[in-house]
């Protein structure tokens, strides 16, 4: 009775609120929700509680300890206890300064749940993160996604939970508060930090998702041809810079920006040696839109390729990562990112960084809108970032100079870390677990989600001479059911030696890389030459000259018709894959119109080239199901009732039929259902117990079912009311001395004749029966007795001659 008044004083403290109400015991607590949700929020930023100055048990801390978030940022927060301390309960909130949470608006960012069962959204204020049960915990943490640019300086606020005090700080270690990086001045880029103190190597996963769609960028956006090119990039030391704001693109960079080509980028990646530890490339994106919603990726599986991913690793020198790719068609615009820093201040590895990416201007091209005809900028400008402001024909143009709304996004995630780390600040257990687990599977890490085919058999080796070779084997993507999943190669290698070559390597070996794909056509009308390269990997140990041939020349045709009205166009892409994961399908590839007739007419050239294309025999796909939910609760909330656990199928149906059972259901049993008293209904009210004068009469009512299981008690059975029938006669002395002699001589008389039997006049009676059970057991119940008439005689009139009846109280003690 102490705790709850406890409780409720502390409520009204808070000015009627408590952002969790709990009835504490030793190891458990209660959560009591408020009745009424509007303005829960507001009101936990309101509420003032206990706070010991200076006291520093708990703290809110957000990974890198940064003083300034970069918009559109994933940043892991902690939310611990120093031992010996704990919590049982907490809630997480992050507001814009300045505002009181009033609003949907006032909030900032976006908490993403790491572990359901440790944390969950609250339910009467969505923004807020709380714990999913209340128990002792030191640690809990979440993911938080800064607000894009503009959103201005943000307050992350906590509340802690332990026992019955109730902390809301304002201030000090349960609030972080962080401000928006300043736009870059003159497209200037932020340098890296100096030195990385990580210890090992890390494993890293890039997915680019392209939202540039007519739906979000609807002016003058090309409905043919638009893609994202080739994505090119490095992992690389400080010394090293493939692009950056405020300096002036390279030839490489050129190439990309108006070409969409990464040969040459590639080639000046590789000419840095050992500044670069990893060369990053994906596919190019034909059309341009990803969707980022995993269940739109399931219904467009068929018609949508999985988003461009790559992998690299970084080290103690090469932490920064650097990417960029074309937006196409477009005069020289780019995304990408510039001297990433994956190394944090606590010597560790960045978990996972997710960037929304506008584009950039490489400098080299004077167009303004998508499809401006090619004009070279003399002289070169540094790259900038696009802005709304540049040029009212501009597709990103907005008279008000608001942001430019994100055209991808790129997510990059660890994967797995190698060797011996040193974070100063160690990530979970699972975290760790995690990592171990990816570096023991490296002989199958193919996902669930991934449906191959067998290997194929071992081809021979590409080497016909006694030299190093490589040979292949390679299987079939049959179905990929989660396109945000992405499935692992389809080709295997590994290093072999040329016929009659024995086991010792020889050191006059030299090892080049796979051909790069082949740079534009060196026209853009007629035949002209293209070309593609490789690269020495490994120089003979000898000293010797590498004898294979770097470099590969051919002819290429573009535009047939060189004439001044004929129609100029861009070369055709790469073939995309093919619509079907089994059988028959079509393929196609793209080209766009580079410049159309001089005269104004249309072009007549076909911009789709489309082909058949046959995959592997279709076969049955096995049947992917989630595991089984959670039981439902009881169907009753008493007695026995139903409960119910599902499953979903994970493998589009289309792919294969899959009989097995979605749902089950079982019996449950709670406790007893309470069951309440049953009474009979009333009797007839009896005679009055008086022949005259005031007398009283009752009536009474049987128990048929005693209360079970806490139901309502039984009522009254017995009820009482005055009766007066008429006044009594008032004689003389004399006359009610006869009348009284005459009926004890007739009633002696009656005794003598009849011993066994109480005579009545006009009547005969057979005795009383004896007394019934009492109607309840304490509290006061009834007992009856009878007396039925056994015969008449002729002259007895009906009122005096009838079954008689008699009532008595038992059972009176208290129950």
């Amino acid at each position: 009775m102490g705790l709850h008044l406890h409780i409720l004083l502390l409520q009204c403290l808070i000015s009627t609120f408590v952002l969790n109400a709990f009835a504490f015991s030793d190891e458990t607590v209660d959560k009591l929700l408020p009745v009424k949700s509007d303005g829960y929020c507001s009101r936990i930023l309101r509420a003032q509680g206990t706070r010991r100055e200076g006291f520093n048990e708990f703290r809110l801390r957000v990974e890198g300890d940064p003083e300034l978030y970069s918009p559109g940022t994933t940043y892991r927060v902690t939310l611990y206890a120093s031992s010996p301390s704990y919590f049982r309960g907490f809630t997480l909130i992050a507001l814009k300064e300045g505002k009181e949470g009033d609003n949907d608006e006032d909030y900032a960012g976006n908490f993403e749940i790491i572990d359901e069962e440790d944390t969950q959204f609250m339910t009467n204020c969505p923004p807020a993160v709380t714990e999913s049960t209340p128990r002792r915990r030191t640690r809990i943490q979440v993911f938080w996604t800064a607000p894009p640019s503009g959103a201005g300086c943000v307050t992350l606020k906590a509340s802690i939970v332990q026992k019955r005090i109730i902390y809301f700080q304002d201030e000090g270690s349960l609030t972080k508060r962080m401000c928006e990086k300043e736009p870059l001045s003159e497209g200037a880029t932020e340098r890296p930090i100096i030195d990385c103190c990580a210890c090992g190597t890390a494993k890293y996963r890039m997915t680019f998702y392209g939202n540039w769609s007519e739906k979000v960028h609807p002016k003058d956006y090309p409905r043919r041809a638009n893609h994202w090119s080739a994505i090119i990039g490095a992992s690389h030391s400080k010394d090293y810079v493939l692009w950056e704001y405020g300096d002036y693109a390279s030839e490489g960079v050129k190439q990309v920006a108006e070409f969409g080509s990464p040969v040459k980028m590639e080639e000046e990646i590789r000419q840095k040696g050992d500044d670069v530890l990893t060369v990053i490339k994906a596919k190019a994106q034909w059309p341009a839109w990803q969707p980022l919603n995993s269940s739109l990726i399931l219904l467009c599986l068929v018609y949508r390729r999985s988003a461009p991913s790559a992998e690299f690793s970084v080290d103690k020198t090469r932490h920064l990562m650097s990417f960029f790719t074309m937006l196409g068609p477009s005069p020289d615009w780019n995304v990408g990112l510039s001297a990433e820093d994956l190394c944090t201040k606590e010597c560790g590895w960045a978990q996972k960084v997710v960037q929304d990416l506008i584009p950039w201007d490489a400098g080299t091209d004077n167009g303004v809108t998508y499809e401006s005809p090619n004009k070279a900028t003399i002289p070169p400008e540094k790259i900038r970032p696009l802005t709304s402001l540049d040029h009212p024909q501009s597709p990103f143009y907005d008279p008000e100079g608001g942001p430019i709304t994100a055209v991808a996004r790129v997510v990059i995630e660890r994967i797995a870390r190698k060797g011996e780390q040193c974070n100063i600040v160690p990530d979970t257990v699972d975290d760790i677990v995690a990592d171990l687990a990816q570096e023991d599977k490296d002989e199958d890490d193919t996902p669930e989600t991934c449906i191959y085919s067998n290997w194929s058999p071992w081809s021979a080796c590409s080497s016909s001479t006694c030299d190093k070779g490589k040979r292949m084997r390679q299987r079939m993507l049959k179905a990929q059911l989660d396109l945000s999943v992405p499935c692992p190669h389809t080709q295997d290698f590994e290093p072999c030696m040329g016929p009659g070559c024995s086991d010792e390597v020889d050191a006059s070996t030299c090892m080049v890389s796979e051909w790069i794909t082949w740079s534009p056509c060196s026209v853009s009308c007629g035949m002209g030459m293209r070309s593609r390269e490789r690269y020495v990997k490994q120089f003979p140990e000898d000293g010797s000259i590498c004898q294979l041939p770097t470099e590969e020349n051919e002819k290429c045709i573009v535009n047939e018709d060189c004439s001044p009205n004929s129609c100029l166009m861009t070369e055709w892409a790469e073939w995309e894959d093919c619509s079907a994961t089994c059988g028959m399908g079509m393929k196609k590839r793209q080209r766009m119109v580079k410049m159309p007739p001089s005269d104004g007419t249309m072009c007549k050239t076909d911009l789709i080239d489309v082909e058949k294309c046959m995959m592997p025999e279709c076969h049955t796909i096995p049947c992917l199901l989630s595991p089984w939910s959670e039981w439902s609760d009881c169907s009753v909330t008493c007695g026995k009732g139903m409960r119910t656990r599902q499953r979903m199928l994970k493998s589009p149906v289309e792919l294969g039929e899959c009989n097995e059972e979605l749902e089950q259901v079982e019996k449950c049993m709670l406790p007893e259902c309470p069951t309440d008293c049953m009474v009979s209904e009333w009797s007839e009210w009896s005679e009055c117990n008086k022949s005259c004068g005031k007398g009283h009469v009752i009536r009474t009512r049987m128990i048929k079912l005693e209360p079970q299981f806490g139901g309502e008690p039984c009522p009254e059975t017995v009820q009482r009311k005055k009766c007066k029938i008429r006044k009594c006669n008032r004689g003389s002395s004399d006359e009610k001395r006869r009348r009284k002699e005459a009926h004890e001589k007739r009633r002696s008389k009656q005794t003598r004749e009849e011993p066994q039997d109480e005579e009545h006049p006009g009547c005969k009676m057979r005795p009383w029966s004896v007394w019934t059970d009492c109607t309840k057991l304490c509290g006061g119940g009834i007992q009856e007795r009878f007396m039925t008439v056994k015969r008449r005689f002729k002259n007895a009139q009906f009122t005096s001659c009838k079954d008689k009846k008699e009532i008595r109280a038992c059972n009176v003690n208290p129950c």
